[in-house]
């Protein structure tokens, strides 16, 4: 049995007590101690050089190393180093990334209370929050933060805020009844109080049943540290390339190894040193840099300008694969501002404008603007007013509060619709405070002439009772239809009433309840939706990417707010959580997919409804602000907090933190990771043909037993400089204009197509001739080799600069797309004088072999380099016909 479905009785002897107030002894609380440990969570931690030796872990790294190893080896110092930076440089990049990355659970445990006030030995004394053991007997006040989990004893008009662990936004009212029902949601274990979560009114006493990780907080982190993360889809598509890659390149390696063995063209020390210039030619030594200058970049673009902190590299890229959105609803979707819309008296319906707390709005009947304000509107606002005890405050023109929405949104109604000439001149006496059990809050009130007035507000169903005592015609029927309609709406109801009591009263209790109310009419409440998340949903939509709301809410509430944002196109699925605990694994795959709309969930099943999608290949975005989300931000594939109203477990658990704590930077966000992922697919189609080319080139040479065209400085000039400088200009590229028109990409999705790598080969075997073919037409008309091999790196560099234009878009080259990235133009420049220093300047002479070139060879350099502009643009004009006659 569930400590919650226990009496007062068996918790006690559950704990060998017989009066809560005398508590545990010294000794039982030491021993239990010793035996169970503190009271406290335990975040287990990375070590940060254990973060560094893993960014080793990768194939493009493991060949880079052996090549730094034998061109050391074989005494090529300035080889090694330069080959040694290059692996360095991206270590250190993965390594800061990893470093500054969440811990989750450090946060959570700061979460524990520092101190707790306890029975011990017959004596009420303060503790640390750590000392505590099951058993212990805990005092609450408003105020406390509650230090473990406890099943409560006594209540006095006790009220605990769950949101961080529950998402629920209303403070529950507590009790210390038993409850019968088994296996209830957090939220509905009204007799409970738990680790983390805040008293904001009343006491209670309480009896310890879970210190640590055993308590519902402790289980979290246990998720959050059990949770496993899984590559990003950039990861993987780039780890595949380069796996690839790199057994495209060693295989090569090996067969010319064993066939300058065979016709023993070299000797082995020439030979081992062509080939290890082949190899560091041909593997892509910029592609871990420049991935992560654009994703950098993009990074700090998102946080600058769109409102997005990343706290992770590739997480930026995985916007822009997500498929499906799970959000939650209360201050992500809707503004967690309880807003009054109706108002039903006199059997007439009215509505008001105006959201949140600020006191501008207008009344309504039909559609009309009115100004009238009978007498039963200004009671009924006054009944709203006076039965409340929250404050509606301002500050620099932003107005909030400090208790309960509900509340909240009386006090904003009352400001909103009372002319502001007629003050509140009735003193209120005493309240009789909500509770769960009678379901409505009183008010004692003395008007100007001495005279009282009792003020009722709550629950439609306890309010028509005490309408019917009142006046046995009272029309419940009617009464009940239309508060049955507002909840359709997804609205929470609240009637009203008001009584003048026949005697002078000094407090007030619910025996003065009984005698029944004059009813005053309905009111329809609702958590308004964000109005900027209706049109980011309905571009998400259009960019195919699901959204699925998992809240804690009821299904009809939830269900009514979903279709009020387009959540989906057609019918809305909803699924609650206990529903879905009872279903097989297979089952919840499939509910997870379904669905739209999850209500009534736990912690748990968040995790789980994200490990389902993801089980069905989903690329998944969790948003929360609670402790609660924790375990499933880390789970997903990317894990989005809220800026303001996140808990700090939740950014910490999360891969990206939105500061406008706004769901609509979600698909500028998405936006751009499509934008990123593109880039970075350009520079890798652009990085690989001039890698391969120069691995060709040296192929090619030692297969004809030729002379070798370039040196190795010469090539890793072309690939540690030119290359990434080059390369630079697609992070300043613009995104498409079908970036959001595009369906995700596949979680299986290949980073280079059949028809790009078609390209991508015959790229390579164009430039490798091209150069080759220039080298020796400038050797047989009498050039020195020098000036022969210079004239080459310059040819592959002009063949990059030239091809750059056509992988920018995938539009022609000769048309406005071009001009649309002015700064890659720069780059060209800087690109270009670097390549005269090069060829010009006397010390980069003697460290790269290199002479002077004279126009002749500047325009063969001209020539060769256009001509790979000018086949690869044929190939796409065929491409794009090809596409509009299949449209």
């Amino acid at each position: 049995m569930k400590p919650y479905q226990k009496n007062l009785v068996e918790l006690l002897q559950d704990y060998e007590q017989e009066d809560p107030l005398q508590g545990l002894s010294t000794k039982t609380a030491t021993k239990r101690a010793a035996s169970e440990g503190p009271n406290a969570l335990v975040a287990k931690k990375t070590p940060k050089w254990r973060l560094f030796i893993r960014q080793f872990n990768n194939m493009i790294i493991y060949i880079l190393l052996f090549a730094a190893l034998l061109t050391l080896f074989l005494g090529h110092y300035t080889d090694a180093l330069v080959i040694s930076v290059v692996i360095i440089a991206n270590a250190v990049i993965g390594y800061y990334q990893e470093a500054n990355a969440a811990d989750a659970l450090a946060k959570i445990k700061d979460l524990l209370a520092t101190n707790a006030t306890v029975y011990r030995d017959g004596i009420r004394q303060d503790i640390a929050a750590t000392k505590l053991v099951r058993g212990d007997v805990v005092f609450l006040e408003a105020g406390d933060q509650v230090s473990a989990d406890l099943r409560l004893l006594k209540t006095a008009d006790l009220r605990i805020e769950e949101a961080t662990l529950t998402g629920e936004a209303d403070a529950v009212t507590k009790h210390a009844e038993p409850l019968e029902e088994a296996d209830l949601p957090l939220a509905e274990q009204t007799n409970m109080a738990f680790s983390s979560t805040t008293v904001v009114n009343g006491s209670g006493l309480g009896i310890v049943v879970a210190t640590g990780q055993k308590t519902e907080l402790g289980k979290i982190s246990t998720a959050v540290a059990t949770a496993k993360t899984r590559p990003t889809p950039l990861v993987k598509e780039i780890n595949a390339l380069g796996k690839t890659v790199s057994i495209c390149v060693l295989g090569a390696a090996v067969l010319l190894f064993i066939l300058g063995m065979l016709f023993e063209t070299y000797s082995l020390p020439v030979l081992t040193l062509a080939i290890v210039t082949m190899i560091v030619g041909s593997i892509p030594e910029g592609l871990p840099a420049t991935t992560s200058v654009i994703l950098a970049l993009g990074v700090a673009d998102l946080a600058k300008n769109k409102n997005a902190i990343v706290k992770s590299l590739p997480s930026a890229e995985t916007l822009g694969a997500v498929d499906v959105i799970a959000t939650d609803k209360t201050g992500t979707l809707t503004k967690n501002e309880m807003t009054v819309t109706d108002i039903y008296f006199d059997e007439r319906h009215f509505s008001v404008s105006g959201s949140g707390y600020a006191p501008t709005g207008a009344l309504f009947i039909n559609r009309k603007p009115t100004n009238e304000r009978e007498a039963k509107l200004k009671e009924l606002l006054l009944a709203g007013y006076f039965a409340n005890d929250t404050t509606l405050t301002q500050n620099d023109d932003i107005w909030t509060i400090n208790g309960e929405p509900t509340d909240g949104a009386f006090l904003t109604v009352y400001h909103k619709l009372m002319p502001t000439k007629e003050q509140i001149n009735l003193e209120k006496l005493a309240l009789l405070p909500f509770d769960s059990f009678h379901r409505y809050m009183a008010s004692l009130v003395k008007l100007p002439n001495g005279t009282q007035k009792i003020y009722l507000k709550g629950a439609p169903d306890k309010v028509f009772n005490f309408a019917q005592q009142q006046d046995q015609s009272f029309n419940r029927s009617f009464w009940q239809a239309k508060a049955d309609q507002l909840a359709k709406q997804g609205k929470r109801v609240v009637a009203l009433g008001v009584i003048k009591p026949t005697e002078q009263l000094t407090k007030l209790t619910h025996e003065h309840l009984q005698s029944g109310f004059s009813f005053l009419g309905l009111v329809g409440i609702i958590d308004p939706p964000r109005p900027e998340v209706i049109a980011a949903l309905r571009e998400m939509n259009k960019a195919k990417v699901e959204v699925k709301m998992i809240t804690g809410d009821a299904p009809l509430t939830a269900a009514a707010i979903g279709r009020q944002l387009g959540l989906a196109p057609g019918e809305l699925q909803t699924i609650t959580g206990p529903i879905w605990d009872q279903l097989t694994p297979e089952q919840k795959v499939e509910a997870a997919v379904k669905n739209q709309i999850f209500a009534r969930t736990t912690p748990e099943n968040k995790l789980e409804i994200i490990e389902a999608l993801q089980q069905k290949g989903k690329i998944t975005a969790m948003t929360g602000d609670g402790v609660n989300d924790a375990p499933a931000l880390k789970k997903a594939d990317i894990g989005v907090a809220m800026g303001i109203k996140g808990t700090d477990a939740a950014k910490e658990a999360a891969d990206m933190i939105l500061t406008d704590d706004n769901f609509a930077t979600l698909a500028t966000a998405i936006k751009e990771g499509r934008r990123i992922y593109d880039n970075i697919k350009k520079s890798i189609l652009f990085l690989l043909p001039t890698s391969f080319a120069e691995g060709l080139i040296i192929f090619l040479t030692l297969l004809f037993d030729q002379e070798m065209p370039l040196q190795a400085t010469q090539l890793l000039w072309i690939n540690l400089v030119s290359a990434i400088t080059i390369q630079f200009a697609f992070i300043f590229e613009p995104g498409a204009s079908d970036l959001m028109k595009r369906p995700p990409r596949k979680s299986n999705h290949q980073l280079i197509s059949g028809r790009e790598m078609l390209q991508l080969g015959y790229v390579s075997l164009l430039i490798a001739l091209v150069g080759l073919g220039a080298y020796e037409l400038l050797i047989a008309t009498g050039a020195t080799t020098a000036l022969a091999s210079t004239a080459m790196v310059n040819i592959i560099v002009f063949s990059k600069i030239f091809y750059l234009f056509n992988i920018r878009t995938a539009e022609s080259a000769f048309s406005r797309a071009s001009f649309t990235n002015k700064k890659a133009f720069g780059i060209i420049l800087l690109m270009i004088g670097l390549q005269l220093g090069l060829t010009y300047l006397p010390f980069m002479q003697n460290a790269f072999s290199t002479t002077a070139m004279q126009l002749g060879e500047w325009s063969l350099t001209i020539i060769c380099g256009f001509s790979i502009l000018a086949v690869t643009e044929l190939d796409k004009f065929f491409k794009l016909r090809l596409a509009h006659i299949k449209n």
